[in-house]
């Protein structure tokens, strides 16, 4: 056993090079994270690959994504540890081991899951080895764990935000046992980042900085399923930005439910405006994004330093929610219409080149067709390049869930229809104010209706279409915009 690496003398810098086919699972796991799961990636290696010998085909795994940034982010991790462990990439649901990342801020999100197991449920009829594993936010929900149990039986793994770090150590339990696994957290302070990790793309990343939200917005069920806010050390972050700017990574973005208040939990404070100076100082890394902020928390201090910096890009996501200073109070949100606007104001004022997206929900309970005109009054006034408009769902769990005054749905849709229209209006205004330009674009991918044509992505964040080959993905080149189309441009190189 000479030969074999003992992870518990393994520091957490080594085991990114550690070769699993070498670990110790002889002896008994290791205390200490991530080591611990890097134990159980070595012996789920074994149970895959002798069951890929036994069957003479690899065993193939399937990760599917529902929701935010960050759930993107974490089924990256959880890909990630998929491929160490032996199974190969797949995108069909009929793979060997079918994992649902999912979300559950709407009630539909959670019907379509509960609408895609019952399509599972058929392919594991036909294929009796097949796993199923759910986790993320809807399974941080009592209730839809008890449905699990008592509907969908056929599940073989169950966990949820809080202790997706285990992912490795509650794949072993589920490839050696016939029973569902079920482990959630209720809560945590634990963060156990330095996992394996499939990033989406070679050239870009999501870094998750903070997990949790204090804000308990009362249409909102995150707080519930996500934990009270619970901030990364920086160290930790810019260790983690350094490796991937290492690896061909140029353009990074800061993912939290709320980044304006990063920092206040550590033992030693730090703002997100100090950790933006500190993350623009990593060399090799061009573009710096990040999202999600809360006006409440927007300081001077962050817009001096997006001010000041060429790296930050010039595109800032602020939902508003409501114009309306009654139903902001009613949401509560912290800030009145008057707030936002004077935000907005002071933002544009110092940084004039940033573009400014929102999200605005319609139909909150007792919001009135006087409430929708103070919202597109809002609109009008702050020029928004782009908003995510959605209509009021009734969450369970939250407090604007038991609010009398519902809004009938044929008065909520003929008040979408009008926000949207305004929001499309003053989208394409606020676009075409760079047609003419030539603007640095990052190439992400091959135009997906013209094979001919690349997609990049501007500092503002819109979209540009223009000729060019799949050798310039992942680089930085000069395109002149020529021709604006709402929400995107299309353009030539120079």
């Amino acid at each position: 056993m000479d030969s074999y690496i003992d992870l518990k003398n393994i520091t957490t810098e080594e085991l990114k090079n550690v070769d699993l086919d070498r670990v110790n699972v002889a002896c008994s796991p290791p205390d200490l994270e991530p080591q611990r799961q890097y134990y159980f990636m070595a012996k789920c290696r074994q149970i895959v690959k002798s069951e890929s010998e036994r069957l003479g085909r690899p065993l193939y795994a399937c990760t599917v994504t529902m929701g935010c940034q960050m759930n993107a982010r974490d089924s990256e991790k959880l890909t990630g540890i998929l491929l160490a462990v032996g199974y190969e990439e797949a995108t069909e649901e009929t793979a060997d081991f079918v994992i649902y990342n999912t979300c559950t801020v709407r009630d539909n999100a959670n019907q379509r899951v509960y609408g895609r197991l019952g399509v599972l449920h058929g392919y594991k009829r036909r294929k009796p080895g097949m796993k199923i594993a759910l986790c993320g936010c809807m399974m941080q929900e009592a209730s839809v764990i008890e449905k699990i149990r008592k509907s969908y039986p056929f599940v073989d793994l169950v966990f949820g935000t809080h202790n997706l770090f285990k992912f490795a150590e509650f794949l072993y339990t589920a490839l050696v046992s016939d029973r569902m696994v079920i482990d959630i957290w209720q809560e945590t302070d634990r963060v156990v980042e330095e996992l394996p990790c499939e990033r989406k793309y070679p050239f870009k990343s999501g870094i998750n900085i903070m997990f949790g939200c204090n804000n308990f917005c009362s249409y909102c069920i995150v707080p519930y399923v996500r934990g009270r806010e619970r901030s990364r050390e920086a160290e930790d972050i810019l260790r983690e930005i350094r490796g991937l700017a290492g690896d061909g990574v140029t353009e990074i973005m800061l993912l939290g439910q709320n980044v304006n208040s990063y920092g206040k939990n550590l033992e030693h404070p730090l703002t997100f405006a100090q950790l933006l100076e500190k993350v623009q100082e990593i060399e090799g890394i061009r573009r710096i994004r990040f999202m999600t902020s809360h006006p409440k928390d927007l300081s001077d201090d962050l817009i001096r330093v997006m001010k000041q910096s060429d790296r930050i890009c010039r595109h800032l996501h602020l939902p508003l929610q409501s114009g309306s200073t009654k139903i902001l109070r009613a949401m509560n949100r912290r800030y009145t219409k008057e707030q936002y606007l004077a935000l907005v104001e002071k933002i544009r004022r110092e940084i004039p080149d940033i573009s400014i997206t929102t999200d605005i929900i319609v139909g909150f309970p007792g919001e009135t067709a006087e409430d929708v005109e103070e919202t597109l009054d809002v609109i009008r006034k702050a020029g928004f390049d782009n908003a995510f408009t959605f209509v009021y769902s009734k969450r369970t769990g939250t407090p604007a869930a038991a609010m009398a005054e519902q809004v009938p749905e044929a008065q909520v849709r003929q008040q979408f229809d009008r926000v949207l229209r305004t929001v499309q209006e003053t989208a394409r205004k606020q676009a075409g104010r760079l047609l003419g330009q030539v603007e640095e674009v990052l190439v992400e991918e091959q135009n997906a209706h013209e094979e001919s044509l690349m997609t990049g992505r501007l500092s503002c964040n819109m979209l540009v279409h223009f000729p060019g080959g799949r050798e310039l993905i992942g680089q930085y080149v000069t395109v002149s915009l020529d021709e604006c189309r709402g929400f995107y441009y299309m353009g030539k190189r120079r």
